[in-house]
């Protein structure tokens, strides 16, 4: 019988039992060699320098190290990183690549809930659901509740921007074909026909700023997309009008963001902020216009086993010398979020 290939786990505790369950180690088992009672978040020391020499395909997560060229040094077997969490940018030095390792990661799988969070946020967002909770809230006996008067809310024939045509924002622009709206595009590398293609009309930042009821933020964090939303575009924004970002705070001035929502111009919806986390009694915590959520929007809770599913099957596709669906290209690293 032919020697399985031998892999080791490079996850956080905390994560592991969510992405790698029982029936998962099972049929993971069963393509390579691997201890599931054994997972590093460092690679100094004796057990790790034992277990690098040996691997094969090393499966990280949330808590990896940063796989540079001592690590490389030390796994000479080394043929695959298989990544069952989101972004691998911060996680490999691009000698990786130099080496001809094969990298995959499970972000396509990690984009599906914040995809489903983003359009949550949207319909929420545009029934004004979080300022007309907290007046509600906050009524005083014998006054009038603010909870039957919606004129000019609901997500039924607003014009939506999304900016960013990435992974999670083409599951975006999918999902909002099941609604009734005006969708505007903005991407430098999407072509008008493929726009198109993907149910949307390419624009122009300021035009989809201008446009927009709703703005939604799928772009990574790049120099050149750093403040991408700063105040002059903010202020070019209909009055009313909410932005969701789910990507990189750094893609929004907060300082600008922070005095058009305080005007009650504008809302938002924040998963991400520059910094992250905010300060505590930051303005932006407080607005009853704006709701921030602690970097939840990605795979959480019962939705990790997706990316283990993912990672598994990724690895069966690469013994099986089948083309990998996550697979992560080196020019593609300065790129990705």
């Amino acid at each position: 019988m032919p020697r399985r290939p031998v892999a080791v786990f490079a996850i956080a505790p905390w994560a592991f039992g969510g992405v790698f369950p029982v029936d998962l180690l099972t049929r993971l088992r069963q393509l390579v060699d691997i201890d599931p009672a054994t997972t590093f978040t460092s690679f100094d020391g004796p057990a790790a320098a034992a277990a690098l020499a040996e691997a094969e395909i090393l499966l990280s997560g949330w808590g990896c190290p940063r796989i540079d060229a001592g690590v490389l040094a030390a796994a000479p077997r080394l043929r695959a990183l298989v990544h069952a969490a989101g972004t691998v940018k911060a996680r490999l030095d691009p000698v990786v690549f130099d080496r001809g390792l094969v990298v995959s990661s499970a972000a396509e799988a990690n984009a599906v809930p914040v995809a489903d969070y983003t359009i949550a946020m949207l319909v929420l967002g545009a029934k004004q659901v979080f300022g007309r909770a907290a007046r509600y809230a906050a009524a005083v006996e014998g006054t009038p509740r603010d909870w039957l008067s919606g004129e000019g809310t609901g997500l039924h024939h607003c014009t939506v921007g999304v900016i960013g045509a990435s992974r999670v924002g083409r599951l975006v622009l999918r999902r909002l074909r099941g609604f009734d709206v005006e969708v505007l595009l903005h991407d430098p590398y999407v072509s008008a026909a493929e726009a198109a293609h993907l149910g949307a009309e390419l624009v122009g930042m300021d035009d989809l700023c201008r446009r927009g009821d709703l703005v939604t933020v799928h772009a990574p964090a790049l120099p050149e997309t750093r403040h991408m939303l700063d105040a002059r575009r903010l202020d070019l924004l209909p009055e009313g009008a909410v932005v969701i970002n789910t990507a990189r705070g750094s893609l929004i001035d907060t300082e600008a963001l922070t005095r058009s929502c305080a005007s009650g111009r504008i809302s938002a919806v924040l998963d991400v902020t520059d910094p992250e986390p905010l300060p505590p009694g930051h303005p932006l915590l407080a607005l009853p216009n704006v709701l921030v959520t602690p970097h939840l929007a990605g795979a959480q809770g019962r939705e990790l086993r997706r990316l283990g599913e993912f990672a598994v099957a990724e690895v069966g596709r690469f013994l099986s010398g089948a083309p990998l669906v996550g697979r992560v290209e080196p020019e593609q690293l300065p790129y990705i979020a």
